[in-house]
């Protein structure tokens, strides 16, 4: 198997060759034919987030074809497309799986971040987190929906059924979401870097009503903004953005320090929630909703031993749309 392997917090990934794994008990083995490289892995790679396993094999946003299932998985599954994202295992016995919020496990295991992942081309799975995907579908095209997708559904449905949502930082999340929104009938308006044309050209380009700045405030009032930039200064700006009454959403698994503001910006009734991960029925409602709205990504291919490059074009926000691994 060739993979690129993070051997070593804050260093380039090593281009590897290693031996095929093998499916355990409820897991299945697919040939990996996209992963998208998310923000995420740019979190483990830097080390913000902390604790990673080490040698690890990162990515999380991934299609491929089963190719072996191990005991106790149904055999039919062999050639079939799936999609494994971020959250790889629960233990279905804490509180939180056992009331259905199974994103909230306390003892959870993270594809790319405490399992191996997708910037490879083999990877082990969880029977159970790995969804059937459209067989007919360009697999590039898939791939940023198992993340990207899935958290901007999550967060959108914690935003409320507002018209007006505001998107803090328009890369691969905001750019699917968007187009959800724009399908559902909502105004969308994007805030960029201050110095963004391009990024603000792309928004419009995919139905935003209005897109500028995140320097600058909207035309209107919002019904709801999400923040998708790992940056906390956004927290207040966005929190001045929203309607009495608004909502708030952080999207990321990460973000910097949110800076003191005055209790005024949050009063009126705003709101500020947080989203952590995903479940497997926000994938059951997402994929047919992604189908019907017609969402495309726009996506730009890389070969897999380029990985270091797609995690630094993301890095400096050289990117329009998600970046895919195709081993």
């Amino acid at each position: 198997m060739k993979a690129m392997i993070l051997e070593e917090v804050g260093k380039p990934l090593v281009y590897t060759e290693r031996a095929d794994p093998l499916p355990g008990r409820g897991e299945l083995r697919l040939g990996v034919e996209a992963c998208a490289v998310c923000r995420t892995d740019l979190h483990v790679v830097d080390g913000d987030l902390k604790n990673p396993k080490l040698p690890l094999v990162p990515g999380h946003e991934i299609v491929g074809i089963v190719d072996r299932v191990g005991e106790g998985v149904d055999r039919a599954r062999t050639g079939r497309r799936v999609g494994v994202p971020w959250l790889g295992h629960t233990c279905g016995a804490c509180s939180f799986c056992l009331s259905g919020a199974e994103n909230l496990c306390d003892r959870p295991l993270f594809t790319g971040y405490t399992r191996d992942g997708g910037f490879a081309n083999h990877v082990v799975a969880d029977a159970d987190f790995a969804f059937d995907l459209d067989p007919e579908a360009d697999p590039v095209s898939l791939a940023p929906l198992l993340c990207a997708g899935l958290i901007g559904w999550r967060s959108l449905k914690k935003a409320g059924n507002g018209k007006r949502i505001g998107l803090y930082g328009f890369g691969a999340a905001a750019h699917i979401i968007a187009q959800v929104c724009v399908w559902q009938g909502r105004e969308v308006h994007a805030f960029t870097r201050p110095d963004d044309v391009a990024a603000q050209r792309f928004a419009l380009d995919l139905g935003a009503a209005w897109a500028g700045g995140s320097d600058r405030p909207p035309p209107v009032p919002l019904d709801a903004a999400i923040i998708f930039a790992p940056v906390g200064a956004l927290v207040p700006a966005a929190l001045k953005a929203v309607r009495k009454g608004g909502r708030v959403v952080c999207g990321g698994i990460h973000m910097s320090d949110i800076p003191s503001m005055h209790y005024s910006i949050l009063w009126e009734e705003r709101q500020l929630v947080s989203v952590a991960n995903l479940t497997r029925a926000d994938a059951t409602e997402f994929f047919p909703l992604a189908a019907k709205a017609g969402v495309r990504t726009h996506t730009i291919p890389y070969p897999l031993e380029r990985a270091n490059d797609a995690l630094s074009d993301l890095r400096a926000g050289r990117l329009k749309g998600a970046a895919v691994l195709v081993p």
